[in-house]
């Protein structure tokens, strides 16, 4: 196989990172191919040697493999070192679209970041990341990629012993928030500026300085976040060491996508106080602007006029992400041209849908077909909210809400079986499934469905 390496990160101030080689695997094999995403990079899949480079066993030509080093809030709780405990980025690749992408091996073997962990992944967050990303990508949310997954033929031990695999995730880049933070918590000013430099030219290139970057990056992130609402989705460990700096939705450990409507779901075992429930998000999104935004102080001449134009732009992000929220929600509604009184109008839409238990993707699917007051115990509430909502549709409306309204998600219930048989050593239920979610718009009957009682999926786990 020939990767087309073109590294940059690497060339980073030694500090960045350490140079790690994977630790190689027993017996890799490939289950998992996403073959349009592999032509865009100009790489090959099914080379004889496929299944040993994506398990770590072979470095192939022009790869640069090195382990990041990065800080972090988690849980809003400051730790000063993190970084990949458990993944090696092989290197760089500018895709036949001009986009320059990282290739990392996810589960390649442990690290100086590691804190005593394996390094290692088991089956089950490596088919769940596959399938989520895949999906993301498919409803047109940015969004780290899923290239391949390789079972590796040894087990690995977490509260019972588990199949290992790795996947190979794609990112527009790897760097986070929490590594602007890890240099600023060192007063290392040098290392700081050269971040902010790599990170203006690679993914921001109309800014023209620190301040501006920071405008930029909560725009993007803002508007993320507000695409995850209008799909349910919640992203379970939103701390900084995992909020890209490329806007892209990235680290999907215990995600979920919400089934019966509730403003504070929440699903991750490890949130217990709702942190990050649904909810939450565009809060915490803020909340983790503002660690940017003192990240970058260092590098302002006048800090004290700094501090007072970075919390202007902080307190920026709540209006551009209602603005984008609007947007969304109106499109799921068939609003083409919403004004801000529509806002009510979705407000309390989801408020009907938290009151009556209401599943999200199959309400707004049934509002496109015009059949969602079966979705509500109270009808008559619906009935007249449905009275100023057709007042307000647009002429296009079925054609708008065909776009916004998902017929097909990467539903709990239908992600942990695919797991089950996976780990069984059946992936024809993840490849099927796969190959739903990644054609949400279409009907199909048999992953549309909510869960049943007995199939809900309460827990997610982020698998380390």
């Amino acid at each position: 196989m020939k990767i087309a390496f073109d590294n940059s990160y690497a060339a980073l101030p030694a500090q960045m990172f350490t140079p790690q080689l994977p630790t190689p695997v027993a017996a890799p094999a490939i289950f998992a191919r996403n073959d349009a995403l592999a032509a865009v990079l100009g790489i090959d899949l099914h080379a004889p040697d496929a299944a040993q480079i994506f398990a770590g066993n072979h470095i192939p030509a022009g790869a640069s493999p090195i382990a990041t080093v990065y800080a972090g809030h988690q849980f809003g709780h400051w730790n000063p070192q993190l970084g990949d405990g458990r993944a090696i980025l092989l290197g760089e690749v500018v895709g036949s679209d001009g986009i320059r992408r990282d290739i990392q091996l996810k589960g390649a073997g442990p690290t100086p970041y590691s804190r005593s962990g394996d390094g290692r992944a088991w089956l089950g967050p490596v088919m769940r990341e596959y399938l989520v990303s895949e999906a993301m990508a498919a409803l047109g949310v940015p969004t780290t990629r899923a290239l391949a997954a390789v079972t590796t033929g040894e087990d690995v031990y977490r509260e019972t012993r588990l199949p290992g695999a790795i996947i190979t995730r794609v990112a527009q880049s790897h760097i986070r928030v929490g590594t602007f933070q890890f240099f600023a918590a060192r007063k290392d000013v040098d290392a700081l500026r050269a971040l902010t430099d790599h990170v203006i030219a690679r993914h921001y290139p109309q800014a023209d300085g620190p301040a501006a970057l920071l405008d930029a990056v909560i725009a993007r992130s803002a508007r993320l976040i507000a695409r995850w609402m209008g799909l349910g989705f919640i992203h379970g460990v939103m701390n900084t060491d995992n909020v890209s700096i490329a806007g892209e939705t990235i680290d999907y450990g215990p995600c979920a996508f919400v089934d019966d409507f509730a403003h504070g779901a929440v699903f991750s075992a490890i949130d217990q106080q709702g942190r990050y429930a649904y909810g939450n998000q565009p809060q915490i999104g803020a909340w983790n602007m503002a660690q940017f935004a003192t990240a970058l102080i260092p590098l302002m001449a006048d800090r004290d006029r700094a501090v007072q134009d970075f919390t202007a732009a902080v307190q920026g992000f709540a209006p551009i992400y209602a603005h984008a929220w609007l947007q969304v929600f109106a499109a799921k509604l068939g609003i083409a041209d919403p004004t801000p009184e529509d806002a009510a109008l979705v407000t309390d839409l989801l408020n009907l849908m938290a009151q009556d238990g209401a599943d999200f993707t199959a309400t707004f699917a049934a509002l496109s077909d015009g059949q969602a007051r079966d979705q509500f115990i109270d009808h008559d509430a619906f009935d007249v909210w449905a009275t100023r909502w057709r007042a307000r549709q647009s002429p296009q409306a079925a054609e708008i809400m065909a776009g916004a309204n998902p017929r097909v998600i990467a539903r709990n219930h239908q992600v942990e079986a695919a797991i089950a048989a996976g780990v069984s050593g059946d992936f024809a239920p993840f490849d099927a499934l796969l190959a739903a979610v990644t054609q949400p718009y279409t009907d199909n009957a048999a992953f549309s469905r909510p869960p049943s009682r007995d199939e809900r999926v309460t827990r997610t786990f982020c698998g380390t």
